[in-house]
Parts: structure tokens; C-alpha cells; sequence
């Protein structure tokens, strides 16, 4: 049967992370022939909270994919389920709950994470499963169809292009380059500015990518030392990117300095070398 992963069987983690690859591609080729193609874009909760067709296809594309193999597994979604049919052979609709469920076997799908550079025809965005079993994540890929990049995590490997990656190994935080990750409403925006104005302050410099599971890849591959969150984001957007920074040796809190679970508001990622120096930024940088 093979060793285990966290308790988890070590063939079966192999599966799944094998099934997130594929269904991370399948989803990413889908919203890649819609880049630069002039889609028609919709708002979600805000002007800026933005959505396409791109979107919906490519996440069930992802999720036909995984019910390939998974079929009576559970999922959280970025976009609108209603749509979602079963495989051909199962008409039966997903099940989609809205929380990593302490027991069973769950998959979270964000299929365009960046969709405003999406939409700009910016390249930076990605396509983002992550395989979570018994409230574990077990595996996770992170496609970045525009620039044909894959970032992926299992339970023997973590990889970028199949080469194996690890976190920075700068350890001098004045060195340290720092993406601020998250959303501020508009009526809040001098909280971010604080976040931003803080950080560069304390570290070498201050990064904004648009996509927050970019942000954790480059993370986990040392392209950028730390990602600093302050306020609540959605299991979508972190929790494959967080297996991926951890699998690569770094490290993740929440602003309390506790490890990071998908119930926390806060998140800090960084390469583990000067955590304590990315907390204390993070925390003054939220001080009244």
C-alpha cells in the first residue's frame, strides 16, 4: 500500500496530487483561450470583484476532471456551482460545501485566481487546486497557463516544472522582497496604504502581484521572501499556495505567530529565515 502522508496513505496522496496537476492544466488550457480575447466581464460583490465566462468554464472544466476519478467528493468553489454538471456517466451535480470539512475528502478550485489581470491581459494568474482529506491538505498545483508554469506539491515532491524548488534562503529581512496579499474595501483603503508604507519600512521592498496563490508560489519558490495578509481571504485563495510554501520549507502563521488553518484571518508566509521580522512588520503594521 505503501507509506503514509500525515496518517493519509502515501499512494492515495500520490493519486490525488496527480489528479490536481491534471485538472489544474485542464482548467488553465480552458481560461487561456479566452486571454487577451476580449471576454465579456461581469462584477460580483464590487465594481472591482470581477468574473467572466473564462472563469466558469475553466472551473467546470476542473471539476469534470477531478469527478473522473473522485466522483463522490466534496468542493469549494470560487464561482457559481448551479451550472455544474457530473462526469457523462453521472449526471448527479457536485456536492459543494463552503467550508473544509473536518472529515472526508474535499477539492479546492479557484480557476482564475487574477482575474483583473486576466482581464487587462496580464499574465499574472493562475489556476489553483488543492486536494484536502480529513480537513488535511494532501496536494495542490498552482498553473500559470500564461507563462506555462506549474507549481505543484505531493506527498514525496514539490516542484516547479518539475524541477524541485525551495524557498529563498536570504536571511537578512532588510533584504527580504514582500507581497501584500489581500483586499481592502474601498472605505478602508488607509489601512492598506499602512500595510504597504509599514512593510517597506521594515523589509527590502514591497511586491503586489493580483493573485494571491501566485504570490504563495512565489513564495515557495524564493522568488519573493514573505506575503503578508491582514484581513480575512478565502480558502480559494490560500490554501494551496500555503501547502506549497510548506512543502518547500517555509514557514506560515497567522498574525498571532500560531500556524495558519483556513479558519484564521490573518496569514503571514515567509521562507522561515526571519519570520519573527515579517511578524513584527505585519503587526505594526496594523497598530492603531
Amino acid at each position: 500500500m505503501g507509506g503514509a502522508c500525515g496518517g493519509y496513505p502515501m499512494t492515495e496522496a500520490s493519486h490525488r496530487a496527480a489528479v490536481a496537476e491534471r485538472a489544474a492544466r485542464a482548467g488553465g488550457v480552458v481560461a487561456r483561450e479566452s486571454f487577451r480575447q476580449g471576454v465579456p466581464v461581469e462584477t460580483k460583490k464590487n465594481k472591482n470583484d470581477l468574473v467572466t465566462a473564462a472563469d466558469r468554464e475553466a472551473q467546470s472544466q476542473v471539476v469534470a476532471t477531478i469527478r473522473q476519478e473522485f466522483p463522490s467528493d466534496a468542493f469549494i468553489l470560487e464561482e457559481d456551482a448551479q451550472t455544474l454538471a457530473g462526469p457523462e456517466t453521472d449526471s448527479t451535480p457536485p456536492t459543494v460545501v463552503d467550508s473544509v470539512p473536518d472529515a472526508g475528502a474535499a477539492w479546492i478550485v479557484d480557476p482564475i485566481d487574477g482575474t483583473s489581470n486576466f482581464v487587462r491581459g496580464v499574465r499574472t494568474w493562475a489556476t489553483s487546486i488543492a486536494a484536502v482529506v480529513d480537513g488535511e491538505t494532501v496536494a495542490a498545483t498552482t498553473f500559470m497557463p500564461a507563462q506555462e508554469d506549474v507549481f505543484a506539491a505531493g506527498p514525496e515532491s514539490v516542484s516547479r516544472n518539475d524541477e524541485p524548488m525551495t524557498v529563498s534562503a536570504r536571511t537578512d529581512p532588510e533584504t527580504f522582497a514582500v507581497s501584500v496579499v489581500g483586499w481592502w474595501p474601498q472605505s478602508d483603503r488607509d489601512a492598506f496604504g499602512r500595510v504597504c508604507g509599514t512593510l517597506a519600512g521594515h523589509l527590502g521592498d514591497v511586491r503586489r502581484l493580483g493573485s494571491f496563490q501566485v504570490t504563495l508560489a512565489n513564495v515557495a519558490d524564493g522568488g519573493l521572501e514573505a506575503a503578508v495578509c491582514t484581513v480575512p481571504a478565502h480558502s480559494w485563495d490560500t490554501i494551496a499556495g500555503v501547502h506549497l510554501v510548506r512543502r518547500a520549507g517555509g514557514m506560515v502563521t497567522a498574525l498571532d505567530g500560531e500556524r495558519w488553518t483556513p479558519a484564521d484571518e490573518t496569514l503571514i508566509a515567509s521562507n522561515g529565515a526571519a519570520h519573527d521580522a515579517v511578524l513584527d512588520a505585519a503587526r505594526a503594521a496594523t497598530e492603531d
